[in-house]
């Protein structure tokens, strides 16, 4: 009983180094991607994904777009990211989603979704909107269940393949 009380201690110990190696490991991987991201983007936030991965989110603003990307910090940056939003702004109270891309199930579009968001209240935009067509039929239930759990009005036209989404933060 004793022996079987000290492996487990041992195993605690050996899996809580094995957690602290590979969380020194994304630390490291962390400040070099974030030197390299900043090179060219505007680096937005240190977050964690669904997994508790960290990721850093950084974003290329012009005058009607914006593009918020994400990349993970297991891997090193090669100028690639893991996941994106580009959205434009239309008028002065409307953000609209042109495409969502990137890793799936990961919780990288969440994390984009968060920081859409607050780019949308810093720059005091109201809405957030955007499309489904019929390309994006394949998977529309995703996509209702992702908008849905991001507080976005989902409006789906199954006959005519094609829906509305509207966050709104009034």
């Amino acid at each position: 009983m004793v022996y079987s009380a000290f492996l487990q201690q041992e195993k605690g110990k050996a899996e809580l180094k094995e957690e602290l190696d590979a969380l020194e490991i994304q630390l490291a991987r962390m400040q070099n991607n974030i030197k390299q991201i900043a090179k060219k983007s505007a680096v937005i936030s240190i977050d964690r994904a669904g997994d508790e991965q960290l990721v850093v989110v950084y974003a290329d603003k012009k005058e009607d777009t914006l593009q918020l990307m994400l990349h993970d910090c297991e891997s090193p940056y090669r100028g690639k990211w893991h996941s994106a939003i580009q959205a434009e702004f239309k008028g002065e109270d409307t953000l609209f989603i042109a495409d969502i891309k990137g890793e799936k199930n990961k919780g990288y579009g969440s994390v984009l979704m968060k920081h859409l968001k607050e780019v949308a209240r810093d720059e005091n935009v109201q809405y957030i909107t955007g499309d489904i067509v019929e390309r994006d039929f394949d998977h529309v239930n995703r996509l209702k269940h992702f908008y849905g759990k991001h507080d976005f009005d989902v409006k789906i036209d199954h006959d005519e393949q094609c829906g509305v989404i509207v966050w709104n933060d009034g």
